[in-house]
C-alpha cells in the first residue's frame, strides 16, 4: 500500500472536509468580532496559498507578492470610497486636504464599482504577466528574481507614499462605509462577510489544485526541479513561469480585495518589505509543496501572534523567529511534512508478518 498522503482522491476528500469544518464556523462563533479575525486569517491563508502555487510548485521565490496583494486593496479601497461620494461632492476628504480641488483621471473609472471592482483585480494580474514575462524571457530566476521582485516592492512603496493627494500617503485610505454590491451593504463583522472570503478561498485552493494536478502542473513542476531538461525537451519555459507567476498574482490581488473589505482600510503597510516575508514565513512554515499546507501555516502563525503577541509582546517576534529556524532546520518541507511521514509510517508492511510466496517480496498493491 503506498503512501495515503500523495493519493489524489485522499487529498480531495481532506480538501472538502477542511473547507466543511470552515464552514460551520459563523454557526459556532457568536462574537461578531471574532468572526471578523477568523475571515482576516482566510486572507491570510489565500496569501500563503498563492505562495506556495508560485514558489513551492513553480520554484519561483516571490519576496514581493504584497504588489498584487496591495495594488488590489488599494483598487477595492478607491471603489468603496467612491460609494461614499456623491456627484454634489465627488472629492474624497483627504485630497481636499492636500489641496487638490479636482477628482484625478485615475480615481474616476472606481465611481463604477463594477468597473473598480475589476481594475482592482486585473490591473495587479496584469502588472505580474508583464513583469514576469520580462524576467523570465531574459531568463532572470531564482535569487536574482527574488531581489528584483523585493526592489519592485520598494519601488510601488515609495510611489505610494510620496503621491499623498492621491493614495492618502503614510495615512492610507480609510473608506466611511461598508462595501455595497447589487444593493446590498456587506457589514465587515456579519457572517455574509466571512462566506464571500472562505468561498474566494476555496475557489482558489480548488483551482490552484487542480492547476497542481493537470499537465500544465507537472511541467511546472519539472521546469522547478530542472529548468534546463524542461527547455531542451521543447517547452516555453518563460511561458509556464509567467503563467504560474501571474496566476499567484490574481490570486494575492483578489485577497486584497477582500482584506480591505474585511477591515475598511488600506496604506502602505500592505507594500512593506516585512509584510511580503511574513507571507513567505507562512508557506514555509505550513509546507511549501503543500497547498493546504500553506494555508494551515498563515492560520496557525497569525492566530499565534493575535494570541501569544498580546502576551510576549516584542518576544513574539523572538519565538516566532525561533520556530521558524526549527522548522527549516528539521522540518525543511514545512509541518506538512510531518503527516507525510506519519502516513508512510502506516503505509510500511509489517515486519512480522510471513513473507510473500514469490521469494520474500511483498505482492504489488491493488
Amino acid at each position: 500500500m503506498g503512501n495515503l498522503y500523495h493519493n489524489k482522491i485522499a487529498q480531495w476528500v481532506v480538501y472538502v472536509a477542511f473547507f466543511a469544518a470552515l464552514a460551520i464556523i459563523p454557526n459556532m462563533v457568536g462574537d461578531s468580532f471574532l468572526l471578523n479575525q477568523f475571515a482576516t486569517y482566510c486572507v491570510y491563508g489565500m496569501l500563503a496559498l498563492s505562495i506556495s502555487l508560485c514558489w513551492g510548485f513553480g520554484g519561483i521565490l516571490n519576496l514581493g507578492q504584497g504588489i498584487a496583494f496591495g495594488l488590489g486593496a488599494y483598487g477595492m479601497a478607491m471603489t468603496m470610497q467612491m460609494q461614499s461620494q456623491t456627484e454634489s461632492n465627488p472629492i474624497p476628504p483627504f485630497m481636499l486636504n492636500n489641496s487638490l480641488d479636482y477628482l484625478p483621471l485615475l480615481w474616476q473609472p472606481f465611481q463604477s464599482t463594477l468597473l473598480g471592482l475589476i481594475l482592482a483585480v486585473t490591473v495587479p494580474t496584469l502588472f505580474c504577466a508583464a513583469f514576469g514575462g520580462i524576467m523570465f524571457r531574459a531568463r532572470v530566476s531564482g535569487p536574482f528574481f527574488a531581489i528584483m521582485t523585493l526592489a519592485m516592492l520598494s519601488a510601488f512603496y515609495t510611489i505610494i507614499l510620496d503621491r499623498q493627494a492621491y493614495t492618502g500617503g503614510v495615512n492610507g485610505l480609510t473608506p466611511p462605509s461598508a462595501f455595497q454590491f447589487a444593493g446590498v451593504e456587506v457589514d465587515p463583522y456579519s457572517p455574509t462577510a466571512y462566506w464571500v472570503v472562505l468561498f474566494f478561498l476555496t475557489g482558489a485552493t480548488f483551482l490552484a489544485k487542480l492547476i497542481t494536478q493537470s499537465s500544465f502542473g507537472l511541467v511546472t513542476q519539472a521546469i522547478r526541479d530542472d529548468s534546463e531538461r524542461v527547455r531542451f525537451l521543447g517547452y516555453s519555459v518563460a511561458g509556464y513561469e509567467t503563467v504560474i507567476y501571474t496566476i499567484s498574482g490574481l490570486i494575492a490581488a483578489v485577497a486584497g480585495c477582500c482584506w480591505v473589505m474585511l477591515v475598511q482600510y488600506v496604506s502602505p503597510a500592505q507594500m512593506d518589505v516585512g509584510f511580503s516575508l511574513s507571507i513567505v514565513i507562512w508557506a514555509a512554515i505550513g509546507g511549501r509543496h503543500s497547498l493546504l499546507g500553506s494555508i494551515l501555516g498563515a492560520l496557525i502563525i497569525q492566530g499565534a501572534q493575535s494570541y501569544l503577541g498580546d502576551t510576549f509582546l516584542a518576544t513574539w517576534l523572538l519565538i516566532l523567529g525561533g520556530f521558524f529556524i526549527v522548522v527549516v532546520r528539521f522540518l525543511p518541507n514545512g509541518l506538512a511534512s510531518l503527516l507525510e511521514v506519519a502516513l508512510g509510517l502506516l503505509a510500511r508492511p509489517d515486519p512480522t508478518s510471513s513473507p510473500a510466496p514469490d521469494g520474500g517480496r511483498p505482492l504489488p498493491a491493488e
